[in-house]
């Protein structure tokens, strides 16, 4: 029986199915991963997402920049290409087992990256539901993620927007 478990493969004109892309690694468009990168506001609970090629120091600078105002203050993981964002900076060390800290003393832990954690599950249950995007319609579906964040519900207002904005390639 075919993909039955426990049975061996043999047949070498029939390789078994891989599901999904498992390579290691940080992904990029190229090699059919494509990073999805984000901001989240802590006080006004904005979503701002982007499709990118890749997540090299320039790419992830300028989305930073775009869509964050000159004084806010950054958190971020210890990924070195956060290293020249231009705005407030405090990292948390993953890699050191470090996930919260508290910088000023009040016994509160500022410096986390919960709130983007939380956003990216967000994104991966909406993603689930399509069982596999393919990469050139990616950036459409994430644009309905951060519209649905954002307005935090589908109404009739949420379709109506979603219609107006579509622009039609006959």
């Amino acid at each position: 029986m075919r993909g039955k478990k426990g049975c061996e493969h043999f047949d070498s004109a029939d390789p078994p199915r891989r599901r999904a892309n498992k390579r290691r690694g940080r992904g990029t468009y190229a090699n059919d991963r494509p990073p999805v990168v984000g901001t989240v506001g802590r006080q006004s609970g904005q979503v701002r997402l982007r499709v990118v090629k890749d997540t090299k120091g320039e790419t992830l600078v300028d989305h930073v920049h775009r869509f964050t105002l000159a004084g806010s203050q950054l958190y971020t993981d210890e990924y070195q290409s956060y290293n020249h964002v231009i705005r407030p900076h405090a990292t948390v060390s993953h890699g050191d087992k470090e996930w919260a800290r508290d910088d000023d003393g009040d016994g509160i832990r500022e410096v986390h990256v919960n709130t983007a954690e939380g956003m990216w599950t967000d994104v991966r249950n909406f993603l689930r539901m399509f069982k596999g995007v393919h990469k050139k319609n990616l950036s459409g579906y994430i644009a309905i993620c951060e519209f649905r964040r954002n307005v935090k519900r589908i109404s009739p207002d949420f379709i109506s927007a979603l219609v107006t904005l579509h622009t039609f390639d006959p």
